[in-house]
């Protein structure tokens, strides 16, 4: 009996670590929840016009939703897929993130050329700032104290104290960046640029560029590989850079900032999620309408999982 009890612990703690892994279809307007133990699609769930980014709260109980075309970010029950209540969130957000106190979402609004900053408790917007033409990349500091816009047009990297809500930094980077990242450390701010090719690297402190990182995929025309989204693992040393048309995922050593390996994904591959565990890496590939899955260790793409037309974001729930 005992020997029973401990073997259904494991199994129910197995179970419990698993998770999921939500993913947005912009053309479906619905998400796709993947059990990460079964790297299976296990619910659809409708969303309002043209989902992109998506995040959850700290405790995972919401997941914010950002309804480009329906010019508001939903928020979601995830245990029921419930939509909850809408927030205001300017026209056609695009990519958003929460601060780390819970409370307040930032949102770049890709037609209007600002920022909106909206909180989630009283639902009402506490600030709207100008920033550049068509901001979309969207990044936090980790002490909460800069947010980051990155607008497509301008091409620049904004930086907005979260106490005065207003800017104090501009930083110009390559053609048309599309994601930012500050490292676990706060230290520095990474941008990629997809039309430019490459990602900026700033010191934090002064906002000074200290490394440019470019990219070069065998036998692909250096047009189709656009760096988009990209995300750190879990001890700060390697990013893995979702490079677009290009069909790869590549592999960057953070620290010298030499391209280690490339990784042959799905068509057109956009945003990433890693699992809880941080084993795996899930990637959504929008022309292919799947999600590939790296397994971390072997730098390899294991599977394929469809999931619905244009998968575009990707957000992990334990």
């Amino acid at each position: 009996m005992k020997h029973l009890i401990t073997t259904l612990a494991l199994v129910t703690a197995h179970a419990a670590q698993a998770g999921e892994i939500w993913i947005s279809n912009e053309k479906d307007d619905t998400l796709s929840v993947i059990d990460v133990e079964t790297l299976e699609v296990t619910r659809t769930i409708p969303t309002g016009e043209r989902p992109r980014g998506i995040t959850f709260s700290k405790d995972f109980s919401r997941l914010y939703i950002c309804a480009s075309d329906s010019d508001t970010v939903q928020v979601m029950d995830p245990a029921t897929g419930e939509v909850l209540h809408e927030l205001p969130s300017g026209e056609d957000p695009e990519q958003f993130v929460l601060h780390p106190n819970d409370l307040h979402l930032y949102i770049a609004n890709e037609d209007d050329a600002v920022t909106t900053v909206v909180d989630t408790e009283t639902r009402h917007v506490i600030a709207q700032i100008n920033v550049g033409i068509e901001p979309e990349g969207m990044a936090v500091s980790p002490d909460g104290g800069t947010v980051i816009t990155t607008s497509e047009t301008t091409n620049m990297a904004h930086w907005i104290d979260t106490e005065s809500q207003e800017i104090y930094a501009n930083t110009l980077v390559d053609s048309r960046p599309r994601h930012a990242e500050f490292t676990h450390d706060g230290g520095k701010l990474w941008v990629s640029s997809e039309i430019g090719g490459t990602i900026t690297v700033f010191e934090t402190a002064g906002q000074t560029e200290i490394a440019k990182i470019e990219f070069e995929v065998q036998g692909v025309h250096p047009d189709r590989v656009q760096p988009v989204g990209f995300d750190f693992t879990e001890d700060g040393k390697t990013a893995f850079v979702a490079l677009g048309p290009s069909n790869h995922i590549a592999v960057v050593n953070a620290e010298s900032y030499e391209v280690e390996d490339y990784i042959l994904v799905g068509r057109r591959v956009w945003h990433m999620a890693f699992s809880p565990d941080k084993t795996q890496l899930f990637t959504t590939n929008g022309v292919s309408g799947d999600v590939t899955v790296i397994d971390i260790a072997r730098r390899e793409a294991i599977k394929s999982i469809k999931v619905g037309r244009f998968p575009w974001g990707a957000a992990m729930r334990p």
